[in-house]
Parts: structure tokens; C-alpha cells; sequence
């Protein structure tokens, strides 16, 4: 609850299988990190085969997070500045803007030629309070999509069709990859 406000996320994960694909709706109660996240579609994989976990939030966001195998996550976000406000949101978004999981940058990704102390770097053209940079120095996420548009291009969905998705974008993502009955009779 925030603000005395219910946050009302849906979360489901899409198995491909040698006869389709399995859905099932999946609480996000453990899910802290998006390893965590990753873990949780392995487990619901058959023989390692693709694993499409979407996650939504009231219609404001949503998120496709694709897993391969051991393979390394791929990542869609609709509307990161939206995304970066919830807590399911900011895991991913962190997650593609290089934070650690505290909000701060990857120790490889930070600037460290002596402009440390505060100072802006006259070079790259950005001067404090200028919106830019979020305060720990990480670019602030943008307001609209985020990540690998072309995630679902091999299961039928390119990326113009994703980064066109809004609202109901898992009926349409459902549809593309012919799911739709078995992810209704878990929604």
C-alpha cells in the first residue's frame, strides 16, 4: 500500500513447450532482484526453453522480461519513468540503466576521471539541476519504453508492435504468441 493507495500489480509467465506454451499467474511476494526474478521463470521452463514473465501495474506500466535458458534477461519496460516509481518497475529499470540494486551505478559505469567531488564535467555538456541525472548521478529514467523492443521479434511480435502495446498488452502479446486460452484460464 502507498500513500493509502493499493498498488495492484499482475504478474504471469509464459512457458514455451514442445505442444505451446503453459501460462500461470505467479506472486511477486520473493522477487527482489531481477536474478530473482530470472530464477523464478527457470524454474517454470521446460528443458531450459523460453520464459516470457510480463509484469503490469494498473494499466500505468508493463514489462516483459524474456529468459533463455542460463542466458542473460532480456528486458522491455513501456514506460520507465512510470516504471521507476513502483517497486516491481524499479528493479527493472535499475536494472537497464546499470544501477546497483541500492540506485547507485556499477562501479565500471561510473565517470571517474576527477569530476567525483560534485562538479559537473564541462565535457559532456550536463550541469547540475538540469534534470539529466538522477542524484546519484545514473541518467533518470526516460517517460516512455525502455530496454529490447525486439525481445519477442522470433515469437511474433516485432518491435514497432511492441513499443505500439499500452494498456492491454498482454492479451495482444497472449495472441501473438497463440496462448491466449491458457493464459485466461489463469488470469
Amino acid at each position: 500500500m502507498t500513500s493509502g493507495r493499493v498498488t495492484v500489480y499482475f504478474a504471469a509467465l509464459l512457458a514455451r513447450t514442445e505442444d505451446g506454451w503453459e501460462a500461470s499467474d505467479t506472486e511477486l511476494d520473493n522477487v527482489e532482484t531481477l536474478t530473482d526474478l530470472a530464477d523464478l521463470a527457470r524454474e517454470a521452463a521446460v528443458d531450459d526453453d523460453t520464459v516470457v514473465a510480463y509484469i503490469e501495474q494498473e494499466g500505468t506500466w508493463f514489462g516483459v522480461v524474456r529468459v533463455d535458458g542460463e542466458d542473460d534477461p532480456r528486458i522491455f519496460i513501456s514506460n520507465a519513468a512510470a516504471a521507476a516509481r513502483s517497486s516491481y518497475g524499479a528493479m527493472l529499470t535499475d536494472e537497464l540503466l546499470g544501477r546497483d540494486e541500492d540506485g547507485t551505478d556499477d562501479l565500471d559505469s561510473l565517470d571517474l576521471d576527477g569530476t567525483e567531488d560534485g562538479e559537473p564535467d564541462p565535457a559532456d555538456g550536463t550541469a547540475e539541476g538540469d534534470g539529466t541525472a538522477a542524484a546519484s548521478g545514473a541518467p533518470a529514467p526516460p517517460p516512455g519504453p525502455l530496454g529490447d523492443p525486439g525481445l519477442l521479434t522470433d515469437l511474433g511480435i516485432g518491435d514497432r508492435e511492441l513499443l505500439a502495446l499500452d494498456t492491454d498488452a498482454l492479451s495482444e502479446i497472449a495472441d501473438a504468441l497463440g496462448c491466449t486460452d491458457v493464459l485466461e484460464a489463469v488470469r
